[in-house]
């Protein structure tokens, strides 16, 4: 068997993150139609901005754990101001703690963690996480999912998760193209770097996706491309591929 470098994503590919934000935003979304009741305000509304204006603050600012928290406090000013109302500093302390809260969640691991990274690694494959965030925070849930021991110093943690980023990865640590794997949940920010630096991807779709994530495939696949829905398929989808020269891109 070829030994691959098989980089990971974090958030929504090998531990749960999307749930705990829909949790926050529809407590935040149900405040908020409390606080305007009187003007007929719903949910849906509410929601279709707050992604507007986290969606704008990240192409300026990157995966800051601050943006979250202020696109909660940036839709309910953008309310009162609709409604002629002076935001009340009460409720941007509430919204704005709300957000945050978002990070103490204790992260759950996905099905098949460990069972797969062990296999994976057994296998004599080299195994590294790549993940965007802030990275006290990734580290933590890279600790409390007992997940150090598989990645050890192969640890890349960044605020702008890019094609370029990516790249410089490749170069600094001599990644083979043809050898080397970006798994992950994120088209956007995990398979179109990939492809576009021509290396192998699989598309690991969350059960719950932020809008970000989402994005079209457009370059065409140098070497394998896949979609899976769990983590258990990984090590058999890279060892058919690696078996068989010709093996091209499909949907498990």
């Amino acid at each position: 068997m070829t030994k691959q470098t098989i980089l990971f994503d974090l958030d929504d590919t090998l531990v749960h993150c999307n749930k705990y934000f829909h949790e926050v935003l529809k407590k935040f979304a149900q405040t908020l139609v409390g606080w305007f009741s009187s003007y007929n305000l719903h949910e849906a509304d509410i929601l279709k901005c707050q992604v507007e204006m986290d969606l704008a603050g990240i192409e300026q600012q990157g995966l800051i754990p601050e943006r979250f928290p202020e696109s909660l406090v940036e839709t309910y000013v953008y309310f009162c101001k609709q409604y002629g109302l002076q935001p009340e500093q009460q409720h941007i302390i509430y919204v704005k703690e709300l957000g945050f809260s978002v990070y103490e969640v204790k992260a759950e691991p996905y099905p098949y963690l460990h069972e797969t990274l062990s296999q994976l690694q057994g296998n004599g494959h080299t195994l590294c996480l790549y993940t965007g965030g802030e990275s006290s925070i990734q580290m933590r849930k890279v600790h409390n999912a007992n997940l150090a021991s598989y990645f050890q110093e192969r640890i890349f943690v960044t605020i702008h998760k890019t094609t370029e980023y990516l790249k410089s990865l490749i170069h600094q640590y001599d990644f083979d193209h043809a050898r080397t794997w970006m798994i992950g949940n994120s088209v956007r920010t995990d398979v179109l770097p990939a492809l576009e630096n021509g290396l192998n991807a699989i598309h690991m779709k969350a059960q719950i996706e932020w809008q970000y994530n989402e994005a079209v495939i457009n370059v065409k696949p140098q070497g394998a491309f896949f979609e899976i829905h769990s983590l258990h398929q990984v090590p058999e989808a890279i060892d058919n591929y690696t078996r068989n020269a010709n093996y091209r891109s499909t949907v498990v």
